[in-house]
């Protein structure tokens, strides 16, 4: 790998970190970018004013991927992602539809620029109109379940480290040293936001942090099957499952109950295990990254395989529903 990259992973984790710095002093001066908690938004779980700004210290330190022309495809595409977010994030009431739509741009512009697609689902090959309309709403999907999962102090965040972690690893293996790149970036901006986020919640991801980094993690599962035709695509959803079953399970929930399938809820796994188990908000999400890390590392060791990456996803979706039916029918508490 070339050694410069590592430099300017450093360079982007003091980027992060120095935005973040600003962001926190300047948001409680000049009242922006606040988390009101007059608004009654149910999957709210703070009681302090705090800044909902973190994603502008990772988007801005992103503009060094400006200088790899795959991430200079990748930086443009992610903007509309994080305007969608910062929009938000900013006014608390921005129309779903319009964020929707700005997604699905992301998506649309990404699939042009850097031209990956999901070719086939391992045992299925898509025909190339489908493979391309399946790409676009997987990202926007991806970029809304990193949202979803971002309930507590870096919970979102480290799940998206481990997430990146474990792709990283794997186009390493592949000696791509372009998504490698896009990849160390972003793992160090997490960081430089993690520091002020973990565990004490000075700042929050935001809607535009956590939009960007599903875009972010939603190509990059895009683009390693498709640059590197022996990983499989379920080594993808493998990996991410988390965050996916989450969305899917929520959406699911939510239509059985006959609410809007973008009504917010506490009804989410993290949501019911920080009521019932834990009762604190770090410890919900330590607790959660030490449930997904198997889930997350073991498909690296058959990432070629797509019926040991098929059985990672059934695995994770059985503990998943066992361990949300366990909570909510026994309504289990531990002190």
């Amino acid at each position: 790998m070339k050694l410069g990259y590592i430099y300017f992973a450093f360079l982007a984790f003091f980027i992060s970190f120095i935005i973040q710095l600003i962001i926190i002093n300047i948001s409680k001066r000049k009242n922006i970018f606040i988390d009101r908690v007059d608004i009654n938004k149910p999957q709210k779980f703070h009681t302090v004013p705090t800044p909902r700004a973190g994603g502008i210290g990772i988007f801005f330190a992103n503009l060094i991927l400006l200088i790899n022309p795959l991430g200079l495809k990748f930086f443009i595409a992610s903007f509309f992602a994080f305007f969608s977010g910062i929009l938000e994030d900013l006014h608390q009431n921005i129309s779903p539809k319009i964020r929707l739509l700005l997604q699905l741009l992301a998506g649309i512009i990404a699939v042009y620029l850097i031209g990956a697609f999901v070719k086939d689902i391992g045992f299925i090959k898509f025909p190339y109109l489908i493979g391309i309309l399946f790409t676009i709403f997987a990202i926007v999907g991806g970029i809304n379940a990193i949202n979803i999962i971002d309930g507590f102090n870096g919970l979102a965040s480290g799940v998206s480290l481990l997430i990146l972690t474990a792709f990283g690893i794997v186009a390493y293996i592949h000696q791509d040293y372009d998504v490698v790149f896009i990849i160390l970036i972003n793992i160090f901006t997490i960081l430089g936001f993690l520091i002020f986020n973990f565990p004490f919640g000075k700042i929050f991801l935001g809607d535009s942090g956590a939009y960007f980094l599903g875009f972010v993690i939603s190509e990059v599962a895009v683009l390693l099957p498709y640059r590197h035709p022996d990983i499989s695509p379920w080594f993808s959803l493998a990996v991410i499952i988390y965050p996916v079953w989450e969305a899917l399970f929520s959406s699911y929930r939510r239509k059985i109950r006959k609410y809007s399938p973008l009504q917010p809820d506490k009804l989410h796994l993290h949501s019911l295990i920080k009521k019932r188990i834990t009762r604190n908000n770090p410890k919900t999400s330590f607790l959660i990254w030490i449930l997904i890390i198997p889930f997350v590392f073991l498909p690296v060791f058959y990432y070629d395989s797509n019926i040991l990456c098929f059985i990672t996803v059934i695995l994770f979706v059985v503990m998943y529903n066992f361990l949300y039916k366990y909570i909510t029918k026994f309504r289990l508490k531990i002190n």
